[in-house]
């Protein structure tokens, strides 16, 4: 497939030194931008599934710590995020047609790790609604070995109080041509940029929150707000089909922070109830990024993810 160099921003918490990054075409003229950082000898890669108003310089630590347990790493721009193209006029506003979209995303994904000549076998990280994107893709024969989710977007935690409300808007606001604005209560502003570290929804990390917010400061292009009403019907109508499917056959664990306020809790126990050869870990004190929490919480996280993706490889 073609692919063309693409920018790869080193110079807030960079990752390991190989990194480089691709402009890729999907099927649906779509133009994304995916992340490697790949490594002599690795015993496989991990494919990096990121959340909303994510980009792919947010997992540059990440792909480090997995390159420290023997594994290179790929990370994605979502369509409408990080500097793959927007969706909207206004580029601050996340945004989807159709959820199952993202899949074409997944798919370009894929052909270019092959491209690429990662190497196999390969596993998915997948964080809030790229657990989402990632969930459907393994119940359609992702070809991983094995999975592991970070908070993931199974369900939206919204108070009981506001949920009417929200799929009443969401429903309606796009039938009066009104669905690619903000719901009440959002703002075009990144989270981070607006929300002070103290009780914050992210992370317990103060250095990791200033990262997030240096990140976005030194490149503004990689800003991204709040979402459409659409893209809330759509977030919706995805988290409501996937409850309803059979787990797939694919060892996975899921790591979600006893303070999270942004997933819904619920679903994803009654998931992993029903996954064969799942787990879930609940994280003492993580807020929504277990990833970018303290050395003391994510060490163990990350040991515990490379251990399943290598022992999955030899058992």
């Amino acid at each position: 497939m073609d692919l063309a160099p693409a920018p790869l921003f080193t110079d807030v918490h960079p990752g390991p030194d190989t990194g480089a990054a691709y402009w890729a075409r999907t099927s649906d003229e779509m133009r994304i931008r995916l992340g490697v950082w790949p490594m002599e000898g690795a015993k496989g890669t991990v494919l990096i599934f990121p959340g909303r108003t994510e980009y792919i310089e947010k997992y540059g630590g990440a792909a480090a710590e997995f390159a420290a347990r023997g594994l290179a790493t790929m990370a994605i721009d979502w369509r409408g995020q990080g500097l793959a193209d927007r969706m909207l006029d206004n580029p601050l506003i996340g945004h989807i047609d159709h959820f199952p979209d993202y899949q074409k995303d997944v798919s370009t994904m894929m052909r270019a790790a092959r491209s690429l000549n990662l190497p196999r076998p390969f596993f998915l990280v997948a964080h809030s609604m790229g657990g989402c994107i990632g969930l459907r893709a393994v119940m359609e024969g992702l070809p991983v070995q094995a999975a592991a989710f970070t908070g993931p977007m199974w369900g939206i935690h919204i108070s009981p109080q506001m949920r009417l409300p929200a799929k009443l808007l969401s429903t309606w606001m796009p039938k009066f041509n009104q669905g690619h604005r903000l719901p009440v209560g959002t703002t075009a502003t990144p989270y981070p940029l607006e929300a002070p570290f103290e009780d914050n929804m992210l992370t317990t990390d103060e250095q990791m929150y200033d990262m997030m917010r240096d990140q976005l400061s030194a490149h503004p292009e990689l800003k991204l707000g709040g979402p459409s009403y659409i893209w809330l019907r759509e977030a919706l109508a995805e988290t409501r089909h996937l409850a309803q499917r059979a787990a797939p056959n694919l060892t996975s664990i899921a790591f979600v922070g006893t303070n999270e306020r942004i997933v819904d809790i619920p679903r994803i126990e009654a998931r992993m109830e029903t996954w064969k050869g799942g787990q879930l870990r609940m994280v003492e004190g993580g807020e929504h990024e277990v990833l970018l929490e303290s050395e003391a919480i994510r060490t163990p996280i990350f040991d515990e993810m490379a251990s399943l993706f290598l022992n999955t490889t030899t058992g």
